[in-house]
């Protein structure tokens, strides 16, 4: 079975797209390898990303980047399923010319929303599903704010098109159930992220209630401004703990200047590569994932349950999916909420053990990469008896 997975960003594009894109052709690979009696299979990764890596020889599976119009085409004809990270005119238009099965994994809203992370940016809120119940005027004032009103209408006009690309599939897939309820697209499949953390030799550390972490991008819908509020209203309460924010983005700088006045307890660390990772968050005992949207998985709180943390998530329904009951919950947008349930996890230490430990048994059983493979060879070998 030949595979070719077409994805428009790759490394050294960071982001979580690119995360799952290696891990699934990794493991795609290696899972033909460790089941000599199963159908080989082969895979192929095309993107449009021109920059390379070092690493690019070094992966297991073919990596085509920045392919001519001519040279897309003999890759499609080539392959047995074309696997699209996203919706991508071409490729799909090449698949349906050529009858070979395509099957479309989403990885944002972008079919169902015209800036692909339902968040409403008037109010700075998760947005209530504007574009689906046909109230276009709330999406050009939303986009209207950050790119214009020409870019705008540009975005509303191509929404319908990326639907019906969708539709065209054999086969849809959201990495969780929920996000499938908020797209509503025929033919669709949940097949869960699987992931695979990589240990670094690190001291074993332990966790202390009083270390949290944010670890993602420094954006607006991300929630790092509120999770500030929050660390604010238990610094007045007199609580003491630290704050570690990994990452960077665009809003670093007024994060900054919002935590100036929390004493030190709050430090911002920057990118930290994977292999430095395990250290630094050795003695964190919690994750806080405040996200205002943008969410349909939750890559960040499945490989820190992994790690044994304990996690606290905004409602939002990708991410309640991800944790289940082994994290805690507070209200979207909500840093009072936020605040309460950091004081929670601050006032019962014994919390971030047997919540971290349910975690970790379940990140093990619902997020195993195996599970992933699985599940999308089924659906391979579905899209092309279609």
């Amino acid at each position: 079975m030949k595979i070719l997975i077409y994805t428009e960003y790759f490394f050294p594009i960071p982001g979580g797209v690119q995360t799952i894109v290696v891990e699934l052709a990794r493991g795609l690979v290696g899972w033909a390898r460790k089941n000599p009696a199963a159908e080989a299979i082969e895979v192929t990764v095309v993107t449009r990303t021109h920059e390379r890596m070092a690493e690019d020889e070094l992966l297991p599976f073919r990596l085509v980047r920045a392919p001519g119009f001519w040279e897309l085409v003999q890759l499609v004809r080539e392959a047995d399923v074309l696997h699209l990270a996203g919706p991508a005119l071409l490729p799909l238009a090449l698949a349906l010319l050529l009858r070979k099965p395509a099957v479309m994994e989403h990885h944002g809203f972008q079919v169902a929303c015209p800036n692909g992370l339902m968040f409403y940016e008037p109010d700075q809120s998760p947005c209530s599903g504007h574009y689906m119940a046909r109230r276009y005027e709330k999406c050009i004032a939303c986009n209207s704010k950050t790119v214009g009103k020409r870019k705008s209408w540009k975005w509303l006009a191509l929404t319908p098109l990326r639907r019906l690309l969708a539709q065209m599939c054999a086969i849809n897939i959201t990495p969780t159930d929920w996000l499938a309820g908020i797209l509503k697209l025929e033919n669709s499949r949940t097949v869960h992220h699987g992931i695979s953390v990589r240990r670094a030799e690190a001291p074993s550390v332990p966790a202390t209630a009083a270390v949290f972490a944010f670890q993602g991008r420094l954006v607006t819908t991300k929630g790092v401004g509120l999770l500030l509020e929050a660390a604010d209203q238990l610094r007045k309460e007199k609580c003491e703990f630290e704050l570690r924010i990994i990452g960077e983005g665009p809003e670093e700088a007024a994060l900054r200047s919002q935590a100036a006045g929390l004493n030190g307890r709050v430090r911002f660390l920057g990118h930290i590569p994977d292999d430095q990772l395990e250290m630094v968050l050795g003695d964190v005992s919690t994750v806080v994932m405040p996200s205002l949207g943008g969410e349909v998985f939750g890559l960040v709180a499945a490989e820190n349950m992994l790690r044994g943390k304990l996690l606290v998530v905004s409602d939002i329904g990708a991410l309640q999916e991800v944790v289940g009951d082994t994290g805690l919950v507070a209200r979207t947008g909500d840093a009072k909420s936020l605040a309460g349930c950091m004081r929670v996890v601050l006032e019962n230490p014994a919390l971030v053990e047997s919540r971290g430990r349910a975690a970790r048994v379940r990140a093990q059983d619902a997020f195993a990469r195996d599970g992933m493979i699985q599940g999308h060879i089924a659906i391979y070998m579905e899209a092309m008896r279609r």
